[in-house]
């Protein structure tokens, strides 16, 4: 079994019951979940004229290799009602990143592992401190918990 981590995210419709099937989905379709943050609430990071995003950091278990685990993430995104536009950063019913997959370092045109912009945003590493704060990031060989710690990104995030 890998490791993994994950954060969800949704701003659109009945924000708790979109991470909830989220996260029924994937224990169904890609591993066991198990660990989960909290909910947090936080602000629209990038287009900030937006609903504020429920998130939530879990861990799962997984038999799936690193490129069928982001199928089946874009798979459970679209399930939900996901539908992808040219544009970064709207409003979305569920949003799933990869966060960590074991160790590895992966970058791929589809599949960018460790999620690239981790170090930078609040609302990720708010609940993954929570979950996993010493995890160490295997680009930056810091903790989760020093990644937070130095986070110039001032956005709100609390726990609902």
């Amino acid at each position: 079994m890998n490791e993994a981590y994950l954060i969800l995210g949704s701003n659109l419709g009945d924000k708790l019951a979109n991470l909830n099937k989220a996260i029924s989905l994937i224990e169904l379709k890609s591993g066991s979940v198990v660990l989960q943050s909290k909910i947090y609430q936080t602000a629209a990071w990038g287009n900030t004229n937006q609903s504020d995003f429920y998130n939530q950091c879990i861990k799962i278990n997984t038999s799936l290799k690193p490129s069928e685990l982001i199928d089946n993430v874009l798979l459970i995104e679209k399930i939900i009602g996901r539908t992808r536009g040219d544009l970064k950063w709207q409003e979305r019913i569920i949003d799933i990143d990869i966060l960590f997959y074991e160790n590895l370092i992966i970058n791929e045109p589809n599949l960018k592992v460790p999620h690239p912009f981790i170090q930078e945003r609040r609302f990720v590493l708010a609940p993954l401190h929570e979950i996993a704060p010493n995890f160490i990031h295997p680009v930056y060989n810091k903790s989760v918990e020093e990644l937070l710690a130095v986070c110039a990104d001032n956005l709100d995030v609390k726990i609902i």
